[in-house]
């Protein structure tokens, strides 16, 4: 994973197209949100519809610089739904959702600027 805060650090290594077709990138909607509790740096833990083929999944995201628990419900987020499980403290995140760092290096989300099916791929 190419993890970094910085626009000017150069691309990650070259991947295939089957490579990035193995990741599986799903739209869902925010049931529930609220802080994590144990967790080392403030999250948010997140409970997500991503629809009938995928169903309903917890994700730890630390969002906090820019979102309140109160105002995600109901609002559509993007995340990998095929990685394996990741025990975050106590908890068990087991989808990635996405965001993109800010100038600060604060997490904003990344989301469809119109609404879609939950459960929609990447396309």
């Amino acid at each position: 994973m190419h993890l970094t805060a910085s626009p000017d650090v150069a691309p990650a290594p070259e991947i295939t197209f089957d490579d990035f077709l193995k990741v599986d990138i799903r739209v869902g909607t925010v049931l529930e949100a609220a802080p994590l509790e144990g967790a080392r740096k403030p999250a948010l833990r997140l409970v997500i519809d991503f629809g009938p083929g995928v169903g309903t999944k917890k994700s730890s995201a630390q969002i906090t610089a820019h979102y309140r628990p109160d105002g995600l419900i109901g609002r559509q987020v993007a995340a990998v739904v095929n990685f394996p499980p990741r025990q975050i403290g106590k908890f068990m995140s087991e989808v990635l959702t996405l965001g993109f760092a800010d100038t600060d290096g604060a997490i904003v989300l990344f989301s469809p600027d119109k609404p879609v099916p939950n459960g929609a791929r990447l396309a």
